[in-house]
């Protein structure tokens, strides 16, 4: 299966697949004697385990980790779930950081009327970091 077909089948695009190989995050793919690439089913794969894995959020670095430990079949399961569990509290970092956003911007356009004063919070706490919110 070419890089194409590969990406195809996988979800992930062709010059991502390029990248991955690039930084070593999947083995190197075989080629013909056109020198075109060459992806086999445990290829595909190891792909779509990388699609799964980024969609769920995962970084390199993590994917990296759980990759080796996916093909050690001696693998310890704690090692996975101590990866898992630290990058949901990751995450939970960042939704609390996304609801302090949504919660400032929230404040700042309820405090500016919209019309046609040029006096705006908004536009005032990108500039300053500062918003009085009494202006419009």
């Amino acid at each position: 299966m070419n890089i194409g077909e590969a990406a195809q089948a996988t979800g992930v695009t062709a010059k991502m697949i390029r990248h991955y190989e690039q930084i070593g995050l999947i083995k190197a793919a075989g080629r013909t004697g056109a020198g075109y690439r060459v992806y086999g089913p445990n290829d595909l794969s190891t792909l779509s385990f990388i699609r799964r894995s980024r969609d769920l959020g995962f970084s390199i670095a993590q994917i990296r980790d759980l990759l080796a430990l996916w093909q050690d079949r001696a693998r310890a399961s704690s090692e996975v779930k101590r990866i898992a569990s630290d990058h949901i509290a990751e995450m939970r970092a960042k939704m609390r950081l996304l609801e302090d956003m949504v919660g400032t911007l929230e404040h700042l356009s309820a405090n500016c009327h919209g019309d046609a004063r040029p006096d705006c919070p908004i536009l005032q706490q990108l500039a300053t970091g500062n918003a009085e919110t009494s202006c419009c």
